[in-house]
């Protein structure tokens, strides 16, 4: 992954917890990198062990701290390092979701070494979608629900968000029902 969502994590930890509990966090993953280049990337591995080290040290649930950790990349990252591809995806939740399909091919220009996830739609309801979720990556479903829950906040849309596939489940990709009401 690339630096810019180990700073996610890291910006969050010291944030909401302090620089304090992101140096007991960097210690406890082993992680000697002092700071993370944004454009750079970095082996998967560290974004895993900053994430597991950061439930340990702050004795919250792994689920919770992807969770935070994909609100914060909407909600902060998101907003600051790419408001205008953002703002591009849609006037509100349901434009932005049908538009995600579009939206890594974008960043790609920014970032061209990326191997993004793919994300479909499908079931597309006036109150909701499927939205399918495909990567190379395990273990990310929590954060892609706290992402669609941080553009839920963005979009002042209140949203139900069912994990009805997993990977975890035999299932070859994440199947995310997500509904709302009539006027996302």
């Amino acid at each position: 992954m690339y630096g810019i969502v180990n700073k996610a994590v890291e910006e969050l930890i010291t944030e909401r917890f302090g620089h304090d509990k992101w140096e007991a966090v960097r210690e406890r993953a082993g992680i000697q990198v002092d700071f993370f280049i944004s454009t750079e990337p970095y082996n998967d591995d560290i974004t895993y062990q900053l994430a597991t080290a950061a439930a340990e040290v702050l004795s919250i649930d792994l689920r919770d701290i992807m969770i935070a950790l994909g609100e914060y990349w909407v909600l902060q990252v998101g907003k600051k390092k790419y408001g205008g591809l953002m703002e591009a995806g849609g006037n509100n939740l349901r434009e932005f979701l049908l538009n995600l399909p579009q939206f890594h091919s974008r960043i790609m220009l920014l970032y061209p070494k990326l191997t993004p996830p793919e994300f479909r739609v499908s079931n597309i309801r006036d109150n909701g979608l499927d939205l399918h979720y495909f990567s190379h990556r395990l273990g990310l479903q929590e954060f892609v629900r706290g992402l669609l829950q941080g553009l839920s906040k963005l979009y002042a849309t209140e949203t139900t968000i069912e994990l009805i596939a997993n990977r975890n489940d035999g299932s070859d990709h994440e199947i995310f029902r997500i509904s709302w009401s009539i006027n996302p």
